[in-house]
């Protein structure tokens, strides 16, 4: 059995529908994860806040307006008076659920059930429109068996019990329709994955049920050696092993989110990456293969921060490094790089809620300089240190861009580079231009 995921632009109308069910209906059976609707979720979000600020008229304003774009939809999707009438019917109770928050108190708990009703609309007019058609298909409820625990990992055990059960009350079906991103929480109230969404879903599903091929469908034909935004000319990588494509999901490359792959990697189920726009296109292949002695892409992460910490208490002082981490650690926020020499220690982060606590105590230890609006620059390939060029080769790329950080080592499949974000596309041209051209 095969698992695939179509992201929000796939199911992003009523066409897009139309074209997901002819991917789909080849008579090979398999479970199938939906995100929302495009569009959608921003939407919730915006009604969330309406009625977070108890502004209940701007709120049930905006869900009118969501609902006359679904109308639209289903006028569009459905051939037949019948099924255009059951899928009315069908909308209008999601709505009229959506309006009920306003006449209660509004808190992050009601917030997350509103945010589930992306998925649960697009999977249940799209699996209305599959009975339309004739398919033996039918609805998979996430919310009966993907749960988190409480401290909102995903449990694996639960979920690989309680979706084997609902696959085996409905053995003859060769289509199961599936909700992404949203789960219970272990006091079964309605949550979500929030990493990685949909995307997480689906290899944790393909985990559970031990699948063949997890599919991830979206609007780009695979990954890319580099970022099509800012390099012509780029190319779909076509086969990278799982810690190629964790480094460059983590560090830029959109199309996929790295906790996702874990699940995938761990069961040795391959991840293949296709574009729903262009069904022929081979995409991209994820799996325990690699090309040895080959760079394979560049991937950018905006928004980072440096800090560094230069203190002479450091040198030949045990205890130091963790102390400047303990700080960290207390206010939640991850590191992505860390050099050090024998009198400092350069970090980066990406979340900067609280970073001036973080300086202020980071004081105690030496002297802080903070440098804002960075990018973290990720070359990824097969690089142990004992391919010996690789290094050299992607260091001179850059022999004339400012390069404030560098971190290699940690992985056998990366360099990473810390640059002014001013530096950005000069440097994903000047490495494409070095490495693949």
């Amino acid at each position: 059995m095969k698992v695939l995921k179509f992201g929000g632009t796939s199911v992003g109308s009523a066409a897009r529908m139309k074209e997901v069910a002819k991917l789909i209906c080849d008579g090979q059976q398999k479970i199938v994860v939906l995100s929302a609707m495009s569009g959608t979720t921003n939407n919730l979000v915006e009604i969330s806040d309406y009625l977070y600020k108890n502004n209940l008229a701007g709120g049930l304003e905006r869900i009118n307006m969501l609902e006359q774009k679904y109308n639209d939809v289903i006028e569009e999707l459905y051939s037949t008076t019948e099924y255009k009438s059951q899928a009315g019917l069908l909308l209008k109770s999601h709505f009229d659920y959506l309006r009920s928050f306003s006449k209660s108190i509004f808190t992050l708990f009601e917030e997350k059930a509103i945010l589930a009703e992306g998925e649960l609309l697009s999977t249940a007019i799209f699996q209305l429109y599959l009975q339309e058609t004739g398919e033996n298909s039918v609805m998979l409820p996430a919310l009966e068996f993907m749960r988190i625990d409480k401290n909102g990992e995903p449990d694996t055990a639960y979920i690989a019990k309680n979706l084997a059960l609902q696959l085996e009350s409905m053995p003859d079906k060769m289509i199961y329709i599936t909700q992404g991103f949203i789960c219970k929480n272990i006091y079964g109230e309605i949550d979500n994955l929030q990493r990685g969404g949909s995307d997480y879903s689906a290899s944790l599903i393909g985990a559970a049920v031990l699948a063949d091929e997890i599919q991830i469908w979206t609007d780009i034909d695979g990954m890319h050696n580099n970022d099509p935004r800012f390099v012509e000319g780029t190319k779909p990588v076509p086969v990278l092993h799982f810690e190629e494509a964790a480094e460059l999901a983590y560090f830029g490359a959109k199309i996929l989110h790295p906790t996702c792959i874990l699940p995938a990697k761990l069961n040795n189920i391959p991840v293949r990456l296709l574009n729903t726009m262009d069904p022929t296109a081979a995409g991209t292949l994820i799996s325990t293969k690699k090309i040895s002695k080959k760079i394979e892409a560049v991937a950018a992460k905006d928004g980072i921060t440096a800090i560094k910490i230069k203190s002479g208490r450091m040198l030949l002082a045990h205890g130091f490094l963790r102390k400047v981490f303990e700080i960290f650690e207390s206010y939640q926020t991850p590191i992505d790089l860390v050099t050090t020499s024998e009198v400092g220690v350069s970090v980066s982060i990406d979340n900067v809620k609280r970073l001036d606590e973080i300086v202020n105590d980071l004081k105690k230890f030496g002297t802080v300089t903070v440098d804002k609006d960075m990018v973290i620059i990720c070359v990824v390939g097969d690089m142990p240190y004992e391919n010996i060029g690789f290094q050299a080769k992607v260091v001179n790329a850059l022999k004339d861009i400012p390069v404030r950080m560098v971190s290699y080592g940690g992985s056998n499949y990366n360099i990473s580079f810390l640059i002014k974000a001013e530096d950005k596309k000069r440097s994903l041209n000047a490495l494409s231009e070095a490495l693949f051209n």
